[in-house]
């Protein structure tokens, strides 16, 4: 049974549901003038898309999944990814 687990929580994937898009994002962020989101906005913009946001904040969340995902650890993935 360890290893069944294991197994399913390192293979375990994590998607968003619904569409969205750059521009909505865009529209999210551009409502919220605190320096997280203007660093985002800017990173997303030079990036022209948000599918490697969305991958890499996905695969950080799942490491954190035992712990449990809340608004503070998306908030904090979402600075790391901007950092990186």
């Amino acid at each position: 049974m360890k290893e069944l687990v294991r197994y399913l929580l390192e293979n375990l994937f994590i998607d968003f549901q619904g569409s969205i898009d750059l521009d909505h994002v865009r529209e999210f962020l551009r409502k919220d003038d605190s320096r997280e989101a203007r660093t985002l906005l800017t990173k997303l913009n030079q990036e022209g898309d948000i599918e490697d946001m969305l991958e890499t904040l996905s695969d950080t969340l799942k490491a954190t999944l035992s712990k449990g995902i809340t608004d503070a650890t998306v908030r904090e993935q979402l600075q790391m990814y901007c950092e990186s």
